[in-house]
């Protein structure tokens, strides 16, 4: 085959992916080129850049950057600390792999709203473990972990954990144990291994399972309202767009509250790369064998 024939057939190859393109296109691209420019349209008038100076100059707005960090930073670092063991003890693929994964998966299965539901009859006040708590003389107040920042932060661990062990699972499951066997014959220890061997190599998939978790808890809109107090501790960012854009119809200032709010989860998630990039330089995976 010529190389112009050559050429010609990988161009119609391209063409494959142009479907994939068009939908990009239409589910992200064109929303998020109309959002930016209605952002810079204030609709009581004024500088183009009026919605974001109106939302940096309201204590009320702005907070609530704070409180979603609050919430996504720890519910992150929570998924992380407890994915870790838990895939490192099931690395091996075996029967119980298969049935304690099948275990820790069924919250996806759930939904935000069902976990919300489940939680307020055995989180609330009045509910079994609280009741629990009491009867066995373990604490005698009040148990108040819902309609309280608890609660949501406790939703969230629950509804994204399965994510990140799944992914963290996958990563360990790659790397070759003959590496830390090695080690081991050098005289490292268990921790040596993990600290040397598994966690560098662990370093992007972990990197990869913070960001994703921490963009996934920082859109929490479901569990602020229902297991939180939205008009109080609880009042993410999330809830300041819906009260723009439906509560008092300000589309242009949703849309740079979208903004900021996308904004605020990509320097986040650079960070989180940029910190990979210094701890650990070298191949993304490395696979058995």
């Amino acid at each position: 085959m010529s190389g112009t024939a050559l050429q010609a057939k990988r161009d119609r190859r391209g063409w494959l992916a142009a479907p994939a393109a068009l939908v990009l296109l239409a589910l992200f691209v064109y929303p998020f080129l109309y959002g930016l420019f209605i952002s810079f349209k204030p609709m009581e008038g004024g500088p183009f850049w009026a919605n974001y100076a109106h939302f940096f100059s309201t204590a009320t707005d702005w907070g609530t950057l704070w409180i979603t960090f609050k919430l996504a930073a720890p519910a992150t670092l929570i998924n992380l600390g407890m994915a870790v063991p838990v895939a490192f003890a099931l690395r091996r693929p075996s029967r119980m792999q298969r049935v304690v994964t099948t275990l820790l998966v069924v919250p996806i299965t759930l939904g935000t709203v069902l976990i919300a539901d489940g939680m307020l009859t055995f989180y609330g006040p009045v509910g079994w473990f609280s009741q629990a708590l009491r009867a066995l003389h373990l604490y005698e107040g009040e148990v108040r972990l819902t309609h309280n920042y608890w609660g949501v932060l406790i939703s969230l661990v629950i509804s994204d954990f399965p994510f990140v062990f799944l992914l963290t699972l996958s990563y360990i499951s790659g790397i070759d144990p003959t590496l830390a066997k090695a080690a081991g014959t050098l005289g490292a220890g268990p921790w040596q291994q993990f600290r040397l061997i598994y966690l560098p190599l662990l370093v992007p998939g972990l990197s990869m399972a913070a960001a994703l978790s921490f963009v996934q808890t920082y859109a929490v809109f479901p569990s602020a309202i229902l297991l939180g107090a939205p008009a109080g501790p609880t009042r993410v960012i999330s809830i300041a767009a819906y009260e723009a854009a439906f509560e008092n119809y300000d589309y242009g200032m949703a849309s740079a509250i979208a903004m900021i709010m996308g904004a605020a989860q990509l320097i986040v998630v650079a960070a989180i790369f940029a910190f990979r990039k210094a701890f650990y330089t070298g191949p993304a995976t490395s696979g058995k064998g």
